[in-house]
């Protein structure tokens, strides 16, 4: 049985205020730190659950946060040898996790919602359904007919998850206080329900579904100022709606940005 574990950080164990996972904090190590822990964890929990290889992807903010010493030995790591942003996933992987995740954007007392971009970016729907990041990487996924088993993050992100996934194992390590704050669990205890959420994901291989979206897909993205929306809508297949609004059809799930 063979997985691919994607990762981001604003929904890691131990994270608790948007300062904490700036590039130039103080806590920045701290942070990547933390997400080994919850990435070993979910590794852990695969292979305790029947998986024989389990593929790892750094994705927040293009990569650069994996402390690749502290990484289980176990786990093979995707550099994007294909330059992609989806790494090696293809048609062989059983399954998909997400660890560290964040709900979408306009989530209420979900820490750092967003929606690829907090600055631009306002409003994100396919086919007439607004989503977020856990939904566009299970797109992707489900491009390769792969499925979405398990993921971790606040309990706002856990909460989306279960709306667009079922059956689904999911973690809850932290709950969002506004947007910029949150309360933790234990972190033993959180990375005690990562690994076991893993574990038990992997008897989903063979019931959870993919998430294929009709195609062609209408994307319709809302722009939280004019200005950005400016920057796009002259792309080639963008069509320009409002002043901040931009629809695009796409004919793959893998073309789900603009």
């Amino acid at each position: 049985m063979k997985v691919y574990i994607h990762t981001d950080l604003e929904g890691i164990t131990g994270i608790d205020t948007f300062e904490m996972i700036q590039r130039d904090s103080p806590h920045c190590r701290e942070c990547c730190e933390l997400l080994m822990h919850d990435l070993n964890a979910a590794v852990d929990g695969c292979f305790a659950g029947g998986a024989d290889h389990v593929t790892v992807l750094d994705s927040h903010g293009g990569g650069g946060n994996f402390v690749l010493e502290m990484l289980d030995p176990r786990a093979e790591n995707d550099v994007r040898p294909n330059k992609k942003w989806w790494g090696i996933m293809d048609e062989s992987y059983d399954g998909t996790l997400f660890i560290g995740a964040h709900a979408m954007a306009g989530t209420m007392n979900a820490f750092l919602d967003h929606t690829q971009s907090s600055l631009t970016w306002y409003n994100y729907s396919v086919n007439g359904r607004r989503m977020g990041e856990l939904a566009q990487w299970a797109m992707v996924a489900g491009h390769f007919n792969v499925p979405m088993l398990m993921m971790s993050g606040d309990e706002a992100a856990c909460m989306e998850a279960r709306q667009f996934f079922h059956p689904l194992e999911v973690a809850a390590v932290k709950r969002g206080v506004g947007r910029n704050r949150a309360e933790l669990v234990d972190a033993d205890e959180a990375r005690a329900r990562i690994r076991e959420a893993a574990r038990k994901a992997m008897a989903l291989v063979g019931q959870a579904k993919p998430l294929k979206p009709t195609l062609p897909m209408e994307i319709i993205l809302e722009f939280n100022r004019s200005d950005f929306c400016d920057r796009v809508a002259t792309r080639p297949g963008v069509e320009r709606l409002d002043a901040r609004t931009i629809r695009k059809v796409a004919y793959d799930a893998l073309t789900f940005g603009v």
